[in-house]
C-alpha cells in the first residue's frame, strides 16, 4: 500500500480507503465490520469513512462497535463523518442542513455513535442553499479550535461553493477546507477532470473519491438485468436501479460498460480491479474509497493495486478513452 497526502496537507493516506455507505448496518453487522476493518488495517489501509446520513446513524454505530473491538490505537488510522441530511427518520428544521447548530450538534453524535474523541476528517455531505457558507466555515473552524475535527471538507459541492468557502476562510483568517469528496469512476469523470481543475490547481484541494465502480456497474454485473442481492436490488435504492436500466441514461452507460468490459477482457484483467487502479491514475485523487458487503469482495477489491502495472500501457489507456468513458 502507499499513501498520498491529502492535498497540501500533512496528512498521508492510503491511495485504498474502505467506507460504509450502502453496505454497514444492511448488509453488514459489527462482528463482519471488525473481521473487514481488520482485512484492511492489515492491508495498510488508514481511513475510513461514515456519514450522519448512511442508515440514519447506525452505520456510524456498526463502524464504532467494530473500531472499538479491534482495541488498534487511535492514532493509527482515521475516521470521518459527514454532515448535512441528519440521522432521523423525519429531521427538524434543526436536525439537517449546514447551520452552526447542526454541524456543532452532528458532529458530537458522530463522536459518539463512532466512540472516538475526534473526527479526522469531516465533511458538508452536500452545499446547503439556506445558509451562508460562512456560518458554515465558521462553524467548522470552531469545532477545529476545539479540537473536535482535524480537517473539514465538502462532498459534491460545485467548484464555485467550493471556491467561495476557501476565499470567505482566507478572507477572514479561518482554516479552509482540506478536502473534497466526489464521486470519480470511469463513467463520472466531467466535475472532477473538468470542473475542479481551477480549484485543484488554485487551492490544491484533496480528494476522496467514491463508487470508483459506478455503484457496481463496471463490474458488468448490470448488463443482464439486477441480480439479486446487489446494490440496486436493495429496498430504498429504487434510484440506483432506474439510473442503473430503467432509463435512457442507463441504457447509454450499459452499451459503454460493454465495451469496457470487452476492452478489460482482451488485457486479460478484471473489470472492477481495473476500474479501481484507473482511479489512481489521476494525481487528484488523494484516495480512492472502496465499498464491500463481503470478505472476499473486500481482498478482491484492495488487490486492485495489482493492476497499476498494466496501466503503465498507453494503449490500453487510450482504448478507454477511446469509447468515450
Amino acid at each position: 500500500m502507499k499513501y498520498r497526502k491529502l492535498g497540501k496537507s500533512g496528512l498521508k493516506l492510503s491511495e485504498l480507503s474502505f467506507g460504509s455507505w450502502v453496505t454497514f448496518n444492511k448488509q453488514v453487522d459489527s462482528k463482519l465490520a471488525e473481521q473487514m476493518f481488520g482485512t484492511c488495517l492489515d492491508a495498510g489501509v488508514n481511513f475510513f469513512d461514515n456519514a450522519e446520513g448512511y442508515e440514519r446513524g447506525m452505520s456510524e454505530v456498526v463502524m464504532g462497535q467494530a473500531l472499538k473491538s479491534l482495541d488498534k490505537s487511535r492514532d493509527s488510522y482515521c475516521v470521518s463523518s459527514k454532515v448535512f441530511f441528519g440521522s432521523h427518520d423525519n429531521p427538524t428544521p434543526t436536525q439537517m442542513g449546514l447551520s452552526r447548530k447542526h454541524v456543532t450538534e452532528a458532529c458530537h453524535q458522530a463522536l459518539q455513535r463512532l466512540q472516538v474523541d475526534y473526527l479526522d476528517l469531516y465533511f458538508c455531505h452536500r452545499a446547503d442553499p439556506e445558509t451562508p457558507i460562512g456560518e458554515t466555515v465558521w462553524a467548522m473552524h470552531n469545532l477545529i479550535t476545539q479540537g473536535k475535527i482535524l480537517y473539514w471538507g465538502t462532498s459534491e459541492w460545485t467548484a464555485q461553493e467550493i471556491d467561495k468557502a476557501y476565499k470567505f476562510a482566507a478572507e477572514n483568517n479561518l482554516t479552509p477546507p482540506t478536502m473534497e469528496q466526489p464521486q470519480y469512476n470511469l463513467l463520472d469523470r466531467k466535475r472532477f477532470e473538468v470542473e475542479y481543475d481551477p480549484i485543484f490547481k488554485e487551492h490544491m484541494m484533496g480528494t476522496t473519491t467514491w463508487s470508483p465502480l459506478a455503484s457496481g456497474a463496471l463490474t458488468g454485473k448490470y448488463l443482464k438485468g439486477i441480480p439479486d442481492g446487489s446494490r440496486a436490488s436493495l429496498e430504498g435504492y429504487e434510484w440506483l436501479k432506474k439510473g442503473m436500466i430503467d432509463s435512457d441514461r442507463g441504457q447509454d452507460r450499459m452499451k459503454r460498460v460493454a465495451s469496457y468490459i470487452k476492452i478489460a477482457e482482451d488485457y486479460n484483467l478484471s473489470p472492477s480491479k481495473l476500474a479501481i487502479a484507473w482511479c489512481l491514475l489521476n494525481q487528484n485523487v488523494s484516495t480512492v474509497i472502496l465499498g464491500a458487503s463481503n470478505i472476499e469482495q473486500l481482498k478482491d477489491n484492495l488487490s486492485s493495486l495489482d493492476c497499476l502495472e498494466a496501466l503503465e500501457d498507453k494503449n490500453l489507456v487510450k482504448s478507454l478513452g477511446d469509447i468515450g468513458l
